[in-house]
């Protein structure tokens, strides 16, 4: 059934609010919303005849003016090319990269021998499997595997490890744990 005229504004004012609220970005803003909706909700009484949820059609007007506004805000930052900055754009801060290796540096400190070994040989001297295998005279399978849990290692360790501080992630435990463990374990087959 369609209303055959316009239907009364304030039982729908509290949604409105409400709903302005939620997508304004303080108090004040939300009254501009609010305020702005029902001047073109009042000003275009002929589309009401057309309407049959006063309390829809309220709120996708509130929602086209924050929309609008938004759009507004986006179109009146002036944008600044790079001739009127200069030649260079900015760069990002240079301390993560150094902090970064001394980490990786601490996390094969505390890999056990065996494993740093592997490590090193594929990464660093860039050999393949079978000639680290036949270097340390193991297996193909037995390099693999200390490979794959060297790896797991490093990576736990500097998951946990926050290379901005150095110092272990609140959310983490475990990182305590888990270098104390491989220090342990590092000593028992250096023995």
């Amino acid at each position: 059934m369609m209303n055959r005229g316009m239907p009364n504004l304030c039982d729908h004012l509290a949604a409105v609010r409400r709903y302005a609220r939620v997508v304004g970005r303080d108090a004040a803003h939300a009254d501009d919303l609010v305020q702005e909706c029902l001047m073109r909700a009042l000003s275009r009484p002929q589309v009401w005849r057309e309407v049959r949820n006063a309390r829809a059609y309220l709120l996708t007007i509130l929602h086209n003016v924050h929309v609008d506004d938004v759009a507004r805000r986006w179109r009146d930052i002036d944008t600044v090319s790079t001739e009127q900055v200069g030649a260079e754009p900015p760069s990002p801060p240079g301390q993560f990269g150094p902090l970064l290796l001394r980490d990786l540096v601490r996390a094969l400190q505390l890999l056990p021998e065996h494993r740093r070994r592997v490590v090193l040989l594929t990464t660093l001297e860039g050999m393949s499997y079978q000639e680290v295998a036949d270097q340390l005279d193991v297996p193909i399978g037995t390099v693999m595997s200390r490979l794959s849990r060297a790896r797991d290692s490093i990576r736990e360790f500097m998951d946990e490890e926050d290379p901005t501080t150095g110092m272990d992630k609140p959310s983490s435990r475990r990182g305590v744990a888990r270098a104390s463990h491989m220090r342990r374990a590092n000593t028992v087959a250096a023995e």
